[in-house]
């Protein structure tokens, strides 16, 4: 059985608890482009915009306490209430990459995890905050006897429903306006945000699901999702990338085998990107 959506009822289920919103693949030390104003074409520039780096200036206080300490927070207020089914953490694929010392040749799944030390030596400080927060929520629910369940987003894409764009959303606005930043050490590929949504839905209600449940269209390099982009969107400027953007990052076509045998419907990558850029559009970052 399939399903994407639900229908409402007078008797629906309660909505699963979260402890933290949905994540995207930039770090916290990301590749930025000069910014533009909203409305502004990009389309018809003569060059690309140049990227510069966002530094963290102080990694515990602006990410890793608030992110450990906020989903720490939510797990204790779950055991403290008492009844709670499930509790359902949104993590990340940041969590998951990068992780170099993973077998050459072996598709990252979800028992992969990031290497700290690696990102704490390259100021990869929110994948740092993704994963030591995942690993609070594994203790604690351990430790306590909390039944915890964790969905692993990529890039999240698609609609844009808050007042002001996530990261992903940033980086794909910043492909469209000519950035080349490839973001080698943290992309693993693109979601729809409907999918991500659907994702916690089918965790928390299935009690059969556990563990981690890597969320992404497929396990992809930077260079194919920026190829579709550019396929899709021949008007703007969007850069060409060497094919393996993402070093030792083997591809798979199908990246959320948990999520799938629960009864998610992954969106095409098409439709993640149409979805996105229109959104975009509507919300005039892009013309």
């Amino acid at each position: 059985m399939t399903r994407r959506r639900r229908t409402t009822s007078s008797r629906s289920p309660p909505a699963p608890a979260r402890v933290a919103s949905a994540s995207s693949a930039a770090t916290s030390s990301t590749a930025r482009c000069s910014s533009t104003p909203r409305g502004a074409a990009r389309a018809s520039s003569t060059s690309p915009p140049p990227c510069t780096i966002d530094p963290v200036s102080d990694p515990q206080k602006q990410l890793i306490v608030p992110a450990v300490e906020g989903t720490l927070n939510v797990l204790r207020a779950a055991k403290e209430a008492g009844g709670v089914r499930r509790v359902v953490v949104t993590s990340s694929n940041a969590a998951i990459v990068p992780s170099p010392g993973w077998p050459a040749g072996e598709v990252r799944d979800e028992r992969c995890w990031t290497d700290i030390d690696y990102c704490e030596k390259n100021g990869l400080w929110y994948s740092v905050s993704k994963t030591l927060a995942e690993k609070a929520a594994w203790k604690f629910a351990e430790e306590n006897g909390l039944d915890v369940a964790v969905v692993n987003p990529g890039a999240v894409m698609g609609p844009i429903i808050p007042p002001n764009i996530n990261s992903s959303m940033s980086i794909l606005l910043r492909l469209l306006q000519g950035c080349t930043e490839d973001y080698r050490d943290v992309f693993m590929g693109a979601d729809h945000v409907e999918d991500v949504a659907m994702a916690h839905i089918l965790v928390f209600e299935n009690p059969s699901a556990s563990g981690r449940h890597l969320c992404i269209e497929s396990i992809s390099h930077w260079s194919d999702f920026a190829a579709k982009v550019a396929e899709l969107y021949p008007s703007y400027k969007v850069p060409k990338f060497p094919k393996d953007t993402q070093p030792g990052l083997v591809r798979a076509e199908v990246g959320s085998k948990k999520l799938i045998a629960l009864g998610l419907q992954i969106s095409p990558l098409e439709k993640i990107v149409r979805d996105a850029v229109e959104s975009l559009k509507s919300r005039g970052y892009i013309s």
